[in-house]
């Protein structure tokens, strides 16, 4: 029998677990196609899995609802998310997987116990476009040497821009940790990204702290969202970490595409934002 892997939890949560060496139904939870979301024993941990056929191909809801159960699971405990689309072809292969991982997952899951992600997107005005309608883009000699200082000129300018928000959100966050990605857009905006890591039970300070700071920065548009499961922590912590998995039949869309390899790292159906090295992009 094929398994359909969402995330691994604490074993501690489930008290229900304490009684059983099989998986056990999630009782309420339903997952990708309907079906019914098992707790899959394996230690100390809990592995949170639905059966799956390999013949079914993986569509735009089945992120959706990927996500969704990620979600109710960090309703109770800690949750490192696997990638969406990630299987494993049989009992054997998913015990031997987390067997060989499990050192690594039980300290990911030390690490990031009683946390949450909060997400803010900031949009900025960008200080240097008019100027960049006025650099052409080919030339030759002399003038374009010009232009590429000009236009190097203007990254750095950007980046020291994107670099003063991103430090003044930290400052008043005051997160544990945090990742920043910026992009520019057509309409003329930087978009700074920022992922921050708090103790779940500071939410709401969070979120009022977020309040003041909207109405103080009025030369900014600041959006909020969260709190969400730690996925671009989960992403840090479990970089080069690799688990064994069957890849799946290829989907509608693209980010249900399955490796081989399957890593842990954040699901992309509930990712806030594809998060890139800071400023990489602009």
């Amino acid at each position: 029998m094929a398994w359909y892997a969402y995330c691994i939890s604490e074993k501690q949560a489930f008290p229900e677990l304490a009684r059983h060496r099989k998986p056990i139904p999630l009782e309420t939870v339903l997952g990708i196609s309907g079906n019914q979301v098992f707790l899959y024993p394996a230690s100390d941990l809990a592995i949170v899995v639905s059966e799956h056929n390999p013949a079914e191909q993986l569509n735009q809801k089945s992120g959706v609802d990927h996500a969704r159960v990620i979600a109710d699971c960090f309703k109770h405990s800690t949750v490192l998310p696997f990638r969406f689309g990630t299987v494993f072809q049989d009992d054997e292969t998913l015990r031997k997987s987390i067997r060989s991982n499990q050192r690594q997952f039980q300290s990911n899951l030390e690490r990031l116990h009683g946390k949450t992600e909060m997400h803010l997107k900031i949009h900025v005005d960008d200080c240097c476009r008019e100027l960049d309608k006025h650099i052409p883009l080919e030339g030759v000699g002399k003038e374009y040497l010009s232009n590429l200082r000009e236009s190097a000129t203007r990254q750095r300018e950007r980046q020291t821009r994107a670099r003063a928000v991103s430090f003044q959100m930290h400052r008043m966050f005051s997160p544990l940790d945090e990742e920043v990605s910026c992009r520019l857009t057509e309409s003329g905006k930087m978009v700074l990204d920022i992922a921050h890591l708090i103790d779940r039970k500071c939410v709401e300070r969070y979120q009022n702290k977020f309040a003041t700071t909207s109405a103080m920065m009025r030369e900014c548009q600041l959006q909020i969202s969260g709190p969400w499961p730690p996925y671009h922590f989960v992403h840090r912590l479990t970089r080069g970490a690799h688990v064994s998995s069957q890849p799946v039949a290829a989907a509608a869309q693209p980010v249900a595409a399955a490796a081989a390899v399957a890593t842990l790292a954040p699901a992309a159906a509930l990712k806030p934002a594809q998060m890139e090295p800071v400023l990489a992009s602009i």
